[in-house]
């Protein structure tokens, strides 16, 4: 560990450091977005369009369990980081045996609950008859996947805040492999259509979370003896863990709240609508994901910096990261402006749902333009533990969302729906950046 600290400390190399962590996470989170986009191209042969709306709401509905949950991730990558900085091996076992063992309890609560869940989100989501019969039967396959998806979210964050980025690419590239594989095989081979998308990514999830418990437990298992229970269940960073926990969930919360928001007024304008920005919505995810590379690289660099107090590298990870990622999301700009209708066209079949996807393209193209600035700060604060202001900027941005929607789209239809969602994404910016230049430990 002070070879990592001693790294940190120097000015050359930084953009090597940035792409090493960067580029794998890159790579891992790309196929993603792209499994889901198989999930959707698969359906999307089917010939009605109800099957990519049940798809996509059924996918929506994990997205918000999931990422609720998604503290087991992010604050499992901030206080790993900070162990790791500071050379406290016994605490960074600690905080990956308290974020499996939550991931397994909360996952196991999902499933026990899947039936008032699944209720609530029929009762949410506004789909027609056809979608949501379609939407129930995935999520009722699906929902065993639950502890597999939460332990999947702690392994990455202990792998993150230990930078062991390679590692965590190869669990994520298995989990989705093994998900696109089991889609062309049960959907198109098989007729299983949407339980066989549903089969295929419980499949995938559970055999990705197995390997990371196992490789996660050997490689805290080399650093040293396991810390007894009292260091494990230490009441001051229980504490600690529940406050970032509980910030992070109402942060997570409010972001899907936003998403479900947009996704449920789109299918009030019909199956078509749904299905295109459905569409649409895998080409941000994808954006979304790459970009996210280089948040996570600034995490576990930030917290790096904090564990060691080194205030030069904090600054610095910061600056290269973000010109990194503000370089490559201008590349996603480009790709989309000249490639976008040929992704559509690979996507789905249906003649009205790529025409009405080409009229909303251009807010995609716009996207990453607008967007890289907010993941890079959620990447700052994840990796400084400073949940907080995390949920509190995120909650002001959703209400300036709701707002935006509430007077533009009753006016501009669906046009309306993407400024709202563009708004939200400025404004989560906007408000996260004021924070960073007031609140930040170090000045910068």
């Amino acid at each position: 560990m002070s070879d990592e600290r001693a790294a940190l400390t120097g000015d050359g190399r930084w953009h090597v450091r940035v792409w090493t962590l960067a580029g794998p996470v890159i790579l891992s989170n790309m196929s993603v977005p792209l499994a889901g986009a198989v999930d959707t191209a698969v359906v999307g042969r089917l010939p009605d369009p109800a099957h990519i709306g049940a798809v996509a709401l059924g996918a929506l509905v994990f997205n918000f369990l999931y990422w609720m949950f998604s503290f087991l991730r992010m604050a499992t990558t901030g206080f790993a980081a900070q162990a790791l900085g500071a050379g406290d091996v016994a605490g960074l076992q600690a905080s990956a045996l308290r974020a499996l063992l939550a991931a397994t309890v909360l996952g196991a609560l999902l499933v026990v609950l899947q039936t008032p869940v699944a209720a609530i989100a029929v009762a949410v989501l506004d789909g027609s008859a056809a979608v949501e019969a379609g939407m129930l039967e995935y999520y009722h396959v699906r929902i065993w996947a639950a502890p597999a998806g939460l332990l999947n979210f702690a392994v990455l964050g202990v792998l993150f805040g230990m930078q062991r980025m390679g590692t965590a690419l190869v669990l994520q590239v298995l989990l989705n492999v093994i998900n696109v594989v089991l889609d062309l095989v049960l959907v198109l081979g098989l007729d299983a259509g949407v339980t066989g998308v549903a089969v295929a990514t419980l499949t995938a999830e559970w055999a990705a979370a197995i390997l990371g418990m196992v490789l996660v437990l050997r490689i805290m298992r080399r650093l040293g003896p396991w810390p007894d229970r009292r260091t494990v269940l230490d009441r001051q960073q229980l504490l600690a863990l529940g406050r970032a926990n509980l910030n992070i969930m109402v942060r997570t919360v409010a972001a899907l709240s936003a998403i479900a928001h947009f996704t449920s007024a789109g299918a009030r304008l019909g199956d078509v609508v749904l299905a295109a920005n459905a569409i649409l919505l895998h080409l941000q995810t994808i954006m979304a994901f790459g970009l996210d590379g280089f948040a996570h690289a600034v995490e576990a660099l930030a917290g790096n910096a904090w564990g060691a107090r080194n205030a030069r590298a904090l600054r610095t990870a910061v600056r290269v990261a973000t010109g990194w990622a503000a370089a490559v999301g201008a590349v996603y700009a480009i790709v989309y402006w000249l490639a976008g209708p040929s992704i559509i066209a690979l996507m789905t079949t249906i003649d009205a749902v790529r025409d009405t996807a080409l009229d909303y393209l251009p807010w995609m193209i716009a996207s990453p333009l607008l967007s890289v600035w907010s993941f890079m700060l959620d990447g700052v604060f994840i990796g400084l533990t400073r949940s907080r202001e995390m949920r509190d900027t995120m909650v002001l941005s959703l209400a300036v969302y709701l707002l935006a929607a509430t007077l533009a789209a009753p006016v501009l239809g669906n046009h309306g729906l993407w400024l709202a969602l563009t708004v939200f994404m400025v404004a989560r910016a906007v408000t996260l950046g004021w924070c960073y230049r007031r609140e930040v430990p170090f000045p910068v």
